[in-house]
């Protein structure tokens, strides 16, 4: 398996990682027998790099993913979040240092681990100083509960100030960044690399709508448990058949490759540097195995000319989140 690079002195991870948010719901059915056999065959096939959030499953997800990776605990980079509470319609952010302590001990217990390797800032309330945050997160590497700190959806003068307290113990930045969803991302991306910052790429195949298996929106409003894609602009019924477009072009591009528009979406993110690491949520078997395969694919320049191409003339509807 390929490493990469957390920070400058953070631990290595595999080059793709695995997100498990949809492994306790959010992309509708879960399945938690095979959720564990997908983390732990993931593992086996060299990912090294874990990614979860309190948020996810109100603490079920980090219970999940503690149970399906113990007895390869000490071989991995397990990462988690705190700052957003969810109860299905409403987001709410805490950034106060006594909040963040409090999540940090819960964490611990239901991921049972004695260490957080890489604990984020889930969101930014600005109505708490990102400073006073940071001095919670240097607390917490000085008590042995968390080694790194990373930070999520925040912009470059956010970034610099939570340097500015933490140094090279903030490793990483984690933000959607995909094909479909770039701009953000590419606003930040100097900084990160300017302050020796890795850039943690979510949501990589655009909520699997990169994927190009589903091509029918009302999958995601039928849904008989929680979709997000339900309240996504970009999945409703007047935007989805038009951004399909734009996987249609891409697949054309990986008939030629001869790979799925998914791996040719995580090629384009890998080969936009080594401080990039995506981490493909997925809970299915299939999926995972495709999605590793990317590693294996070069793209050339003439490749990457293509894509950008694809993306310019099959402009994306909607906005990425509502």
């Amino acid at each position: 398996m390929k490493q990469r690079q957390l920070g400058k002195n953070g631990p290595k991870v595999s080059a793709l990682g695995l997100g498990c948010m949809g492994m306790t719901g959010f992309y509708g059915e879960a399945d938690e027998s095979l959720a564990i056999h997908v983390i732990q065959r993931a593992y086996e096939e060299g990912v090294t790099f874990f990614d979860t959030a309190d948020m996810y499953g109100n603490g079920a997800n980090e219970v999940l993913l503690g149970k399906s990776v113990k007895n390869f605990r000490d071989k991995i980079v397990l990462a988690t979040k705190c700052a957003i509470e969810f109860d299905g319609v409403t987001l709410k952010v805490h950034n106060s240092p006594e909040y963040i302590l409090n999540a940090c001990d819960s964490s611990l217990k239901r991921l049972q681990t004695d260490v957080i390797d890489v604990f984020y800032l889930h969101r930014f309330n600005r109505e708490v100083p990102i400073e006073n945050s940071m001095q919670a997160m240097f607390e917490l590497i000085n008590k042995g509960k968390i080694r790194y700190v990373g930070l999520s959806e925040i912009d470059s003068e956010t970034l610099k100030k939570a340097y500015a307290i933490l140094g090279d113990k903030l490793v990483a930045l984690q933000s959607e960044f995909s094909i479909l969803n770039h701009k953000d991302a590419e606003a930040v991306l100097s900084t990160c690399r300017k302050l020796g910052i890795s850039f943690v790429a979510f949501s990589p195949l655009g909520r699997g709508l990169l994927s190009g298996k589903q091509r029918n929106a009302d999958a995601f409003f039928n849904s008989n448990v929680l979709d997000v894609r339900s309240f996504s602009p970009q999945f409703q019924r007047d935007t989805f058949p038009n951004n399909l477009r734009l996987v249609d072009a891409l697949q054309a591009i990986g008939e030629k490759k001869k790979c799925t528009v998914s791996q040719l979406s995580l090629a384009w993110l890998l080969s936009k540097g080594e401080d990039i690491i995506p981490i493909p949520g997925t809970k299915r078997m299939e999926y995972l195995l495709e999605n590793l395969k990317a590693l294996d694919l070069s793209l050339s320049n003439s490749d990457l000319l293509a894509i950008d191409d694809a993306i310019k003339s099959n402009p994306i509807l909607g906005t990425r989140l509502p």
